[in-house]
């Protein structure tokens, strides 16, 4: 299994949105980078859901559940999305500054790469978050 971090923004589309929908199609990625996580994810997978610019921070775990296929969003055969659903609301939410803050994190690419969309997230690193939120 590996491990992803999926944005948002809150008044776009929050965690509390995806538990209401109970799963949702990743669309509208058009970074190649991201494109590259997109397609890289497998069903089972899981996703730290994160906040992005209101918020910031991470608030909940997302299972991959539809590997990679067009993107319905455009006609463009290049870009992909992914299904995701709601596995498990974190039990205190993991904020970008205690991320930043912590040493063992700072090669993490939230921190490295804070525009990207979808991220990997390294087994290390998705434990330590995890740590820090409770679970």
């Amino acid at each position: 299994m590996a491990y992803w971090l999926i944005k948002s923004e809150p008044f776009k589309y929050s965690w509390d949105q995806l538990v209401k929908d109970k799963k949702t199609v990743w669309d509208g990625v058009r970074n190649y980078a991201a494109r590259l996580n997109l397609r890289a994810m497998k069903k089972g997978d899981l996703a730290f859901f994160y906040h992005s610019n209101e918020g910031v921070e991470i608030v909940g775990i997302a299972k991959i559940v539809k590997e990679a296929f067009q993107d319905p969003t455009t006609d463009d055969d290049r870009w992909v999305a992914v299904e995701v659903a709601p596995h498990k609301k974190l039990k205190n939410p993991v904020t970008l500054a205690q991320i930043k803050a912590e040493p063992k994190l700072a090669d993490m690419d939230l921190v490295r790469l804070g525009r990207l969309s979808t991220q990997s997230v390294k087994p290390e690193e998705w434990e330590l978050v995890l740590k820090m939120a409770g679970e």
